[in-house]
Formats: structure tokens, sequence, C-alpha cells
């Protein structure tokens, strides 16, 4: 005979069956999957230059995150939490691509024209276009160079507009690690394009 709790006021209070309770956790895994994935695909894309292993990898994010959304402790947001899966194994890909030797293999990459495209711009002539798409080339160039780590940060404030405490809680790093990162990163960025010109 299934138990019943009495309540204040003569509510009668039924324990919930395990198929019930999985529902739920499923649809709302679903709505957490939904509202964060373009923001985990974008980061992923950003860090990669790749869209098959942006994609992938955000697959791989979503798949680890579901398979341990029974020990997700709501300590930091759901998305800080996605970020920090999402960081992780963007790190496990460089280390295993170094290791296999073919890093420099990009032939899948997003195209510098076709991510300068991407980029709102006002400007009108063919001129300023093509100009827009070598500074972006020349961006994307100077972020490469940087440290894992300061690259992971500079595109997790630049791309995806994280706070400073987001990038903290995502990277297990403390704010004022992020703030000497980002500040080393945005002066290399700026060193590199100042020497280009």
């Amino acid at each position: 005979m299934a138990s019943t709790r009495v309540m204040a006021a003569g509510t009668v209070v039924k324990p919930m069956s395990a198929e019930a309770a999985g529902e739920i956790a499923a649809q709302e895994f679903a709505r957490i999957v939904e509202s964060h994935r373009p923001q985990i695909f974008r980061f992923l894309l950003a860090s990669t230059r790749d869209v098959d292993l942006a994609e992938t990898l955000t697959q791989e994010c979503f798949l680890k995150a579901h398979r341990n959304w029974g020990s997700f402790r709501a300590e930091s947001s759901a998305m800080t939490w996605l970020m920090r899966i999402a960081i992780n194994l963007q790190k496990d890909h460089w280390r295993n691509r170094r290791v296999q030797f073919w890093r420099y293999t990009r032939t899948n990459s997003v195209d510098m024209d076709e991510a300068s495209e991407w980029l709102p711009s006002g400007e009108r002539t063919a001129e300023q276009q093509l100009l827009a798409r070598e500074q972006v080339g020349r961006v994307w160039k100077a972020v490469e160079a940087l440290s894992e780590r300061q690259r992971t940060i500079f595109l997790l404030r630049y791309v995806e507009e994280r706070e400073l405490s987001e990038i903290a809680q995502a990277t297990g790093l403390s704010e004022g690690t992020v703030k000497a990162h980002l500040s080393r990163a945005v002066g290399k960025v700026r060193a590199e394009l100042r020497g280009k010109q």
C-alpha cells in the first residue's frame, strides 16, 4: 500500500513515482539544453573555429551534462556548469589533437571571409569590407597565439560576453586571476594588431 502524508489543513500529498520524477527531470533538462545550447556552441565555435568540431563538442557537452544531471547541485548556475564542461572538453580536444600531431590540419575550419560576414558592419564599400575582413583575420590570428587559458578567458569575455565572476566560476580560477589573464590577453592582442599595421 502506498503511503501518504497528511499536511496542514488536511491536504494529502502522495509520493511521486520514480517515473513521474524522471519525466519532470527530463523536461527540466530539455529546457536547459534549449536555453543554453546556442551559447555553448558559440563558445566552442570561437574556440575551435571549426563548425563540425564545435557541433560535436556541443553534443558531447550536453551528453555529459545529461549523464551527470542527477549530481548537479546548483551551487552555480546551469550555464556556468555547462560552460565548465565545454571548457574541459575543449581542453581535452586540444590536448589530444597535439598528441595526434595533426593540429595544423584545418580542412573544415571557418573561413576568415565567412567569419567576418557574421560580424555586424555598417560599412558599404568593397574596400571597407576587405579591410574589415583583414582586421578580423588579424584578431583571430592574435587570439590563436594566446596561451590556452588566456584564449579561453578572452573568448568567454568578448565572444560570450560573460561577467568576470561567471568566468571565474567556469574556469575554477579566482576573479583576480581571471582579470590578470584577461588583461595580459588584451595587451597581447593589441600589441599584435599594432605591430601589423
